[in-house]
């Protein structure tokens, strides 16, 4: 496929993008978000740096500094980012893995003691993520074996053997629990889009490093279950919220979620030796793409957060959102050819480095009103704020610029 991007300006981009990695955002969670006291990572940090420890520690924080550090160590061979990642894999196989049940806790207070002891299915699915990332990296194997004890125990408790697709959450002991919602401002459904993609996201690391024919099978169902249940045939958006038997529970559009769904269907089909799977979601991740790019982009090349059939919902911007258009619509260009996605992920990133890197204090802000205002009542790191998606961006786009040369 002929790529229209001219060589000087990859060039460019890619100096951009490795150093906002190297010299902005790693930097700045290894130098204000390790605590050398009681381990781990601060609960919160705000914008300004000050320092809330009374704020829980959350399993799917520490298992995204886990990736986003082996990952960097995998691309750079730098040691200061294993020594990170070896922090992260201690505090979360000695804090926050259940020695009695299995799995891992939501979330700690600084003594390691857990305030919340559910086992989420998207903590699982992240645990999975980092420890498959850190095996990876270090060909540790307790990681590995790690990464799929929590597989089975998803396969045990969360995987649905009549409909498909998993649920939300267990209890500490795996048990039903009442209410399932991943955080406060989900409803609380039997299964959602966002715990199925980052179970996707999971398997299809571990799929590279154990070809284990169960894993693969669940694998491709998942696949199936977002091109036959959870993708609207007609709108090409991500539906958010489901019964058991996939019946829909809202109408909202979350646009992050589908730019980011978009290519990592992608990513995950291209482990299967299947050429007609591979044409289906090529095909459903442009028409997807498109979907965002004719409804979310503002003006000025950013991302609005959500959408209804009426219209739009929310007009914030959100790091991680951007920060998966970027990668999200350099896939459709990729799959595609059409110049236009490419101008679209390029135009989001120079609106990332104009407006949400953070020049005084480091890192990015995570949450800006619509005129570029930071919202400070947002942590810079905290139970949800990471260093994952942005992170992610950087690498994978290192990767596919690196690919195209």
């Amino acid at each position: 496929m002929i790529l229209h991007t001219p060589t000087d300006t990859l060039i460019t981009y890619k100096a951009q993008l490795t150093a906002e990695l190297t010299e902005n955002i790693l930097p700045f969670w290894m130098t204000h978000t390790v605590d050398r006291v009681h381990g781990g990572f601060y609960g919160a940090v705000t914008n300004d740096l000050h320092i809330d420890n009374e704020a829980p520690r959350t399993a799917v924080l520490c298992a995204r500094v886990l990736w986003t550090y082996a990952a960097a160590y995998r691309h750079f061979g730098h040691a200061p980012y294993l020594q990170m990642a070896q922090w992260a894999y201690a505090y979360l196989t000695q804090t926050f893995l259940d020695a009695q049940h299995g799995g891992l806790y939501w979330s700690v207070n600084r003594q390691g003691a857990p305030v919340m002891d559910r086992k989420h299915h998207y903590a699982q699915a992240f645990g999975i993520y980092g420890l498959t990332e850190y095996y990876r990296a270090t060909q540790e194997p307790q990681s590995l074996a790690l990464a799929q004890e929590l597989f089975w125990l998803l396969e045990q408790h969360a995987a649905d053997p009549l409909y498909g697709g998993y649920s939300e959450s267990s209890g500490r002991q795996w048990q039903p629990i009442a209410d399932m919602r991943l955080s406060d401002k989900d409803l609380n459904s039997y299964k959602s889009m966002n715990t199925m993609l980052h179970i996707l996201e999971a398997y299809t690391n571990l799929l590279r490093v154990w070809k284990n024919p169960h894993l693969r099978r669940q694998h491709r169902a998942l696949i199936t279950a977002f091109l036959q249940q959870i993708i609207d045939l007609d709108s090409h958006h991500c539906q958010l919220f489901f019964d058991r038997q996939w019946r829909s529970l809202s109408v909202n559009i979350s646009y992050g979620h589908d730019i980011e769904a978009s290519w990592l269907l992608w990513e995950a089909a291209a482990l299967h030796d299947d050429a007609r799977l591979q044409a289906q979601v090529r095909e459903t991740a442009v028409k997807m793409a498109t979907a965002v790019y004719q409804e979310a982009l503002d003006d000025d090349g950013s991302l609005f957060y959500e959408g209804s059939p009426q219209g739009l919902v929310d007009m914030g911007k959100a790091w991680w959102v951007q920060a998966e258009a970027v990668v999200g619509f350099y896939n459709a260009y990729q799959l595609s050819g059409q110049p236009h996605f490419a101008q679209a992920a390029w135009r989001c990133w120079e609106y990332i480095q104009a407006n949400l890197v953070d020049r005084t204090h480091g890192d990015w802000y995570k949450h800006l009103h619509r005129d570029g205002a930071p919202d400070h009542a947002v942590y810079k790191a905290g139970p949800w704020e990471c260093p994952y998606h942005h992170s992610r961006a950087c690498l994978e786009m290192l990767t596919r610029l690196q690919q195209t040369a």
